[in-house]
């Protein structure tokens, strides 16, 4: 793993005995969420004034709603919710995943413009003028330093808010999470992250780009692990496992090589290979040895990624919220939610893992609204909008309810 130094001070970790210090660097509080850039009229960076709207220029003058404009940018799906100051959930809008190795910042913003516009309509907002006080973007495939900068750049020249911050979702999580700048999340939705936070501010990040840089997991690279070992399995070159008639079965294909055939000659999309993580838990739970050491090599990773930022943040030896969430984690399956919370309890017993299961958004809201200096009550109504917030633990309150997080 390397280390980025930047002007926001974000800390990656590095393995012990790296060359550069290992200790965390200190940042303030909630990283990303510090960055406010105005031009001189209090617009944020890259802003026009004088315009008459069109082209990510803006008009002069107050925002149209004091509040917050928040961004989930996941890899499946990107969500947007306009927020008032005083936590009312006005507008929101949905669209697809958020792609900027793939497109470009400037690609990829364009593919959120729509949705900006949609809320906007939603809450009876004037095209072309400013819309509100801040822009929180948490976005997935944001993970180096300079793809926040070229993001940030690309949304503060929008007529979006006065000032703008983006970070990358995994924070997003741990926000929505937490009552504040305390704990290690772990995402596990397409792919797999992890970060950790310390009230000083010190963090805790990975790379994350993938295999490149020793991920293994989230839903597509279990759904890819398990389509390898069914494939081998039907060619003789690898010990049988009941995937491989479960995955043709789902897709209603002979077997995983005759869905591999249809992947590659373009008849059966790509992305629906996310689909096979259901029939992943579904063969583990009917006992194939294969599967189960799938779901436990995934338990295994989000453990080690926990523990890793616990150590490095020197948390181990305190209670410490470990959120946990995405697609896979939020799905609440026993057999990985049960796997990770034996090995926590066993290797950092003073960590409290929780689940989180509202919409990822809520964490870029709340961040939002911690930065324009909304009140208890305004983060409490944003929370109630989300009424399946958190759970604190495994299982629920004895009365079947949730108890949620309260700022």
């Amino acid at each position: 793993m390397r280390c980025w130094r930047t002007r926001w001070s974000v800390s990656w970790i590095r393995p012990t005995g790296s060359p550069m210090s290992s200790s965390p660097t200190i940042a303030p509080t909630w990283p990303g969420h510090e960055r406010i850039m105005p031009g001189p009229n209090g617009i944020g960076r890259g802003a026009h004034d004088d315009s008459t709207g069109g082209g990510g220029r803006m008009t002069g003058g107050p925002e149209q709603v004091p509040g917050v404009l928040a961004i989930d940018g996941g890899n499946s799906k990107t969500d947007i919710a306009l927020v008032a100051l005083d936590g009312t959930v006005l507008a929101t809008a949905r669209g697809a995943g958020y792609a900027p190795y793939r497109d470009g910042a400037e690609g990829a913003i364009g593919g959120i413009r729509p949705l900006v516009e949609s809320v906007a309509e939603q809450a009876g907002l004037r095209p072309g003028r400013l819309l509100t006080t801040r822009v929180s973007a948490c976005m997935a495939n944001v993970d180096l330093p300079i793809e926040e900068e070229r993001l940030h750049a690309a949304i503060a020249s929008e007529p979006w808010g006065r000032t703008a911050a983006v970070t990358n979702d995994t924070f997003g999580l741990l926000r929505a999470g937490t009552d504040g700048p305390h704990g290690v999340a772990v995402v596990c939705g397409a792919g797999i992250n992890c970060v950790g936070l310390r009230p000083d501010g010190r963090t805790a990040r990975f790379p994350a780009l993938g295999a490149l840089t020793g991920d293994w997991g989230g839903g597509s690279g279990m759904a890819t692990a398990a389509m390898w070992h069914a494939a081998r399995a039907e060619d003789g070159r690898g010990e049988p496992t009941a995937l491989s008639a479960a995955i043709g079965t789902y897709f209603g294909l002979p077997g995983a090589n005759a869905v591999a055939e249809a992947i590659h000659l373009g008849e059966l999309a790509e992305h629906r290979l996310h689909e096979l993580v259901r029939v992943l838990f579904d063969t583990a739970e009917a006992g194939d040895p294969t599967a189960l050491r799938l779901v436990d090599r995934q338990a295994d990773e989000i453990t080690r990624l926990t523990l890793v930022a616990l150590r490095r943040l020197e948390l181990l030896d305190q209670p410490t919220p470990v959120v946990l969430g995405g697609g896979v984690l939020a799905a609440r399956q026993p057999l990985l939610i049960d796997n990770v919370t034996a090995r926590l309890a066993a290797a950092a017993p003073l960590a409290e893992p929780r689940i989180v299961v509202a919409p990822p958004v809520l964490g870029a809201a709340l961040l939002g609204l911690d930065h324009i200096g909304a009140t208890p009550a305004a983060r409490h109504r944003l929370r109630d909008a989300y009424p399946t917030t958190i759970m604190p633990s495994v299982s629920p309150r004895a009365d079947g309810q949730r108890t949620p997080v309260r700022d």
